[in-house]
């Protein structure tokens, strides 16, 4: 199950053509294209007459026609033509999804489309801001979307996954403060007197630094990591700063897109630099798939007598888990129609 009624990231702006693009979200199979002035579009990816996917098909105008017998629908969903004959059946009409676009993302609401107004779009403005440059990433791991929040809010695993990159010892010897907020949980560790991990040693050339990263996860979908480095003693917003941008979508039960954005406030332009961190981060985010991919298939073959055994730095673990499962039981609890009901066109009598 899933919560559904908030903003996950679908694609990349750059992804999203006026070329149809399939997409699995949510356990649910949906297109994307862009109309003829560039708003981005969401259906089901299923033609209503014989369920042939809308994504195999070519845009026309600002609809989507379908390749195997060119009903064409447009964009809520509704078709407004079957070649075949003039009349159009009344339930000839697939499912749309509220988007919105920002930052070089494409977020899609899955849910009660009524609510999708009044639910925030998590913010990641460090993408396009000039003050800050970036490197990015896509990944689609083998692994549910909770496991990789627990990957998120508890980085000591950096220490030894990751010791050669961002991780070391200063990690894991160190604590955490959490704190939570209706629909948000923030993780804090510092640092103080150390040494910067391997890979920002390289970046800011610094040998001794005061550290931090705090893990700001947005539930359900976005992490956004404040980090950085400061010399001893300084303040953190003199420092050399990180927003380390996760978005986390589920794609289905045991599988998940992960889009990353690393953006940094210093030497912006630096296209040496750029290489630097994105070949290693990219071995980084390799490393975090191959650790995730191993764990999804051991859990699903443990017994149920054995559960996990947390320690004190996963306290933001254990407190995430639990306004998951209170999200997801909010939305299952009211009785009515399926979601997708409030979401399908209604075509005019």
């Amino acid at each position: 199950m899933f919560i559904k009624n908030a903003w996950y990231v679908v694609a990349w702006s750059e992804e999203v053509t006026r070329e149809p693009l399939a997409r699995t979200v949510l356990g649910e199979e949906v297109m994307l294209y862009r109309t003829q002035d560039g708003k981005p579009v969401a259906l089901a990816d299923r033609c209503a007459h014989r369920a042939y996917p809308l994504s195999a098909g070519r845009v026309i105008g600002d609809n989507i026609q379908c390749g195997y017998h060119g009903f064409e629908y447009d964009c809520s969903g509704i078709c407004v033509k079957v070649p075949a004959q003039e009349r159009i059946p009344q339930r000839a009409v697939v499912t749309s999804y509220p988007v919105h676009e920002a930052h070089r993302w494409v977020w899609i609401f899955m849910g009660d489309a009524e609510k999708a107004n009044s639910t925030p779009v998590p913010d990641n403005h460090w993408m396009t801001d000039p003050a800050w440059d970036r490197v990015t990433h896509t990944r689609l791991i083998e692994s549910s979307a909770e496991l990789i929040h627990d990957n998120l809010l508890d980085l000591t695993h950096e220490s030894f996954l990751h010791e050669s990159s961002i991780g070391d010892d200063s990690v894991f010897e160190n604590g955490v403060t959490v704190e939570a907020s209706p629909g948000r949980i923030s993780v804090d560790r510092w640092m103080p007197h150390c040494h910067p991990s391997p890979l920002f040693e390289k970046a800011t050339g610094l040998q001794v630094v005061d550290r931090w990263h705090t893990t700001d996860f947005q539930l359900p979908s976005l992490h956004t990591i404040h980090a950085g480095v400061v010399e001893p003693g300084g303040d953190r917003a003199d420092g050399h700063l990180l927003e380390v941008l996760n978005a986390i979508t589920p794609q289905t039960e045991s599988t998940s897109w992960y889009f990353y954005g690393f953006c940094r406030n210093f030497n912006v332009g630096d296209q040496d630099l750029n290489d630097l961190l994105s070949t290693s981060l990219g071995q980084v985010l390799d490393e975090d798939a191959n650790a995730l991919a191993l764990q999804q298939t051991r859990m699903e073959k443990r017994p149920q007598s054995a559960p996990d055994v947390l320690i004190g730095q996963d306290a933001g673990v254990a407190k995430a888990r639990r306004l998951l499962a209170q999200l997801l039981k909010a939305e299952s609890e009211p009785a009515g129609a399926d979601d997708s009901a409030s979401r399908e066109p209604q075509r005019a009598s």
